[in-house]
């Protein structure tokens, strides 16, 4: 009888990460390419160094603050989902599944996408061949370049890696963030040890650059806060994994805090190292917005370019692993709730990971690598994301009063005025960007939209589905 019960029993995800893991799930998930170029348009946004810089305190402080309130839910709901199950707990399944949705369409997918093809174009510094106008294969309008199949292949091997089991993909994970945490220390430490006194003199001797304080320079600073924000971006991922979370309770606050308050202080040491090696001219006009090669070129030169080519594919490389691991998991929660395809909630015998829903995921993100419309995809859900990021910490309120018997282990530090705060900030800059660059946020806002529908139609035919 005890063998047939156990060939009953479902195989499940396994509880396989420990404090160490989820600090580096969220560390790498944040660092990729978006540090080493985005300061660039940032600059020309902000048009001087103290502006340039307080779109990264702002964004240091506002990340920091949700991530201690999402510790709060991390650590009562440790469920695979994360933010999609925060989200259908406190406003209902419509909102986890338009999360869900965005994350699956454009979010998760479009962003590994990007970043994979950001690798394969720096692989192309090493090795030439890697170029976009290689075009290896065309089929009417579609074209596949070597760029293209680099990172298709990239993706497909990272996901294989991740069907082996929850330790394989974290164990890859650990390796690459610490190789790049390493990387970005090492860019802050030349900033600071070998400081150019050119650019020293113009950026710190009028650190305001002139700016005239107003409506223009709160605009400015909003606007360009979209390059900082983005960088930071992806911290929330580790949630998605919580059930597999070790003592979970404990773990997630505590990975949630480390991990974004580590990063954003690099990322702050690493603008401020930027300041001491190039003029802001330089950075505001660096050659294809590669600010951080431009940085390192003034102390190594030339041979800066290869070697910010291999930080920067060590970086892309761990951040896709990073999000093809975590992001999986809500659609199989989504699954589980009758939301997605019936095999998306099966969990393989031997790996206990939720292989089919990896494999759906690279499939998606591989034709957004082919189609190529990944980058303006992205460009669009920026409004979504901080979107979807006000409704989870309003949730917090929300779960508050409605659940208060709710088992709170940890409790969101500052709450209400850190929550409040953060969600003030968010809204006004979600303003700012449907005033000012209207063609980056209603697309993206249609596209949550969308949503709405395809939830009504999915729950009828998958529940037909499930009955079956």
């Amino acid at each position: 009888m005890a063998d047939v019960a156990r060939k009953d029993v479902k195989p499940a995800l396994i509880k396989g990460l420990g404090l160490l893991d989820a600090t580096t799930i969220v560390m790498g998930s944040m660092i990729g390419s978006g540090i080493f170029v985005v300061a660039a348009a940032m600059a020309r946004e902000t048009g001087s160094p103290g502006l340039m810089m307080l779109p990264w305190v702002i964004t240091a402080l506002m990340t920091l603050a949700a991530a201690l309130s999402y510790g709060e839910l991390a650590a009562a709901m440790p469920r695979a989902g994360g933010q999609y199950v925060y989200l259908r707990e406190a406003y209902g399944p419509l909102f986890g599944f338009l999360y869900g949705w965005t994350l699956f369409l454009v979010i998760q997918t479009g962003t590994v996408a990007a970043v994979a093809v950001a690798f394969a174009k720096f692989t192309g510094v090493l090795v030439p061949w890697f170029s976009d106008e290689n075009i290896l294969l065309q089929l009417g309008p579609v074209k596949m370049s070597s760029v293209q199949l680099l990172g298709i292949a990239v993706l497909v091997f990272l996901t294989w890696v991740n069907t082996r089991g929850l330790r394989t993909g974290a164990i890859v994970q650990n390796i690459f963030t610490v190789a790049k945490t390493g990387a970005l220390i090492g860019l802050i430490a030349l900033g600071f040890f070998y400081r150019n006194p050119e650019a020293v003199k113009v950026n710190f001797t009028d650190f305001w650059g002139g700016a005239e304080w107003g409506w223009l320079a709160v605009k400015a600073v909003g606007v360009a806060m979209v390059g900082s924000l983005f960088s930071s971006d992806a911290w929330n991922n580790v949630t998605f994994t919580g059930e597999e979370v070790r003592n979970p309770k404990r773990n997630l606050p505590l990975a949630l805090a480390i991990g974004v308050g580590v990063i954003s202080l690099l990322y702050l040491a690493c603008n401020f190292a930027y300041l001491n090696l190039l003029p802001l001219a330089e950075i505001q006009h660096a050659v294809g917005d590669r600010v951080g090669t431009a940085a390192v070129e003034t102390v190594m030169g030339s041979v800066a370019v290869q070697v910010m080519a291999v930080a920067i594919m060590v970086s892309t490389f761990g951040c896709i692993n990073g999000m093809l691991l975590t992001g999986a998991r809500v659609y199989y929660a989504m699954a589980l709730d009758k939301l997605f395809f019936r095999k998306v909630a099966q969990v393989d015998a031997k790996t206990h990971t939720p292989k089919i829903s990896l494999i759906v995921q690279c499939g998606w993100a591989c034709l957004l690598t082919l189609s190529g419309t990944y980058s303006d995809l992205l460009d669009y859900v920026i409004f979504a994301v901080l979107l979807f990021y006000i409704l989870t910490i309003a949730g917090l309120f929300v779960l508050r009063v409605r659940r208060p018997d709710m088992p709170r282990p940890y409790r969101a530090i500052g709450y209400p005025l850190l929550p409040g705060l953060y969600i003030a900030a968010a809204v006004f800059i979600e303003i700012l960007l449907l005033l000012y660059k209207p063609n980056y946020t209603w697309p993206g806002l249609i596209i949550v939209l969308l949503g709405i529908p395809v939830y009504f139609f999915w729950r009828k035919k998958a529940a037909a589905e499930w009955a079956g």
